[in-house]
């Protein structure tokens, strides 16, 4: 346990948090608020940058430049899976730890990414409508849907969250795929190029980080390759789509339709999306239950703690059974 008598590691607060969550960071460590404003945020780095030794990060852009400015940073504890508001390559050249929730969200992700999946198949959103607007009665038996357990379904990017994907839509009886940048060990077939995948395939989960490698990698030549009756589930970053090249392929009838979480310019969404009955919408949603929010906050706090050998409010049995039931559940 942490001496009274010995003096605080400096964390530096880069993420908007539940109150409990930053409540028990002053319990632990010596907190500094970043500034919002990024002039007053470099002129507070400046001064106190040289002490801190850890982030609690969110959403703030963290370039080398801001790396820089940190000398003694040791670890970013991340509240989100996603890493494209970091520059990696800068923290691991500068052997910074690196901690996500990855882990953590995966299961409500992954449940997300079906509800969608058979949201945009079986037209669950526009069925609602056809109940609540009294036109059952005069129209009689709604259109007919799609069936996942009948399709070859590509993932792409099969990390955590795309594995704990493949074992849902395995149940449902679903063929599967992915692409990645490189093979898994795993008993699904591997695609080195995504446009052969959406050829082969009915429908496409991405899952991927949003990368220079990544951004816009569903073009116009994949949904031509997915072609009239495929569809697009998109739970990883908007910008891995090439937005106004979906938009285009749906007013076009290239494909069959598009189930999306996040979108290129959150919160804002095109009209031609939200007008399109054959997409389903919703506001990057697809970790946010109670339970999987709670346990990422925790995590912050956790994993910062445990790299500084510090006793935090949770029992190391506590957190090696919640990370033990996230990785069992995928697996």
């Amino acid at each position: 346990m942490q001496q009274a008598d010995t003096l605080k590691p400096v964390i530096l607060n880069a993420a908007e948090l539940p109150e409990r969550t930053h409540a028990e960071l002053r319990a632990l460590f010596d907190v500094l608020d970043l500034p919002k404003d990024s002039a007053t945020a470099s002129t507070f780095l400046a001064e106190h940058g040289h002490r801190v030794r850890g982030i609690a990060l969110r959403k703030t852009k963290i370039d080398a430049a801001f790396l820089d400015a940190l000398p003694a940073l040791e670890i970013i504890s991340s509240y989100s899976a996603g890493l494209d508001n970091l520059d990696v390559q800068a923290a691991k050249t500068r052997g910074i730890r690196i901690e996500n929730t990855s882990h953590i969200l995966a299961e409500d992700v992954a449940n997300a990414a079906v509800g969608l999946a058979l949201a945009v198949t079986r037209d669950f959103i526009n069925a609602d409508v056809f109940v609540r607007s009294g036109e059952w009665p005069a129209r009689g038996q709604y259109p007919l849907g799609r069936s996942i357990s009948r399709m070859k379904i590509g993932i792409v990017g099969l990390g955590t969250i795309g594995s704990a994907i493949a074992h849902r839509l395995q149940a449902f009886g679903s063929t599967l795929a992915y692409f990645g940048p490189s093979r898994k060990p795993v008993d699904l077939p591997y695609y080195d190029d995504i446009v052969r995948l959406a050829r082969d395939c009915d429908m496409l989960i991405l899952t991927c980080p949003l990368s220079p490698a990544t951004h816009h990698l569903v073009d116009a030549a994949v949904l031509d390759a997915l072609g009239p009756r495929g569809f697009v589930v998109n739970i990883a970053r908007g910008p891995v789509v090439d937005e106004p090249a979906l938009i285009a392929a749906l007013a076009e009838n290239r494909i069959a339709g598009a189930a999306l979480d996040v979108f290129e310019h959150e919160p804002l969404v095109p009209e031609a999306l939200i007008r399109d009955r054959r997409v389903v919408l919703t506001p990057h949603i697809g970790s946010a239950t109670d339970e999987t929010r709670r346990s990422m906050a925790e995590n912050v706090v956790d994993t910062l703690a445990q790299h500084f050998g510090i006793e935090g409010p949770r029992s190391k049995a506590e957190q090696s059974e919640r990370a033990g039931v996230a990785v069992e559940s995928i697996g």
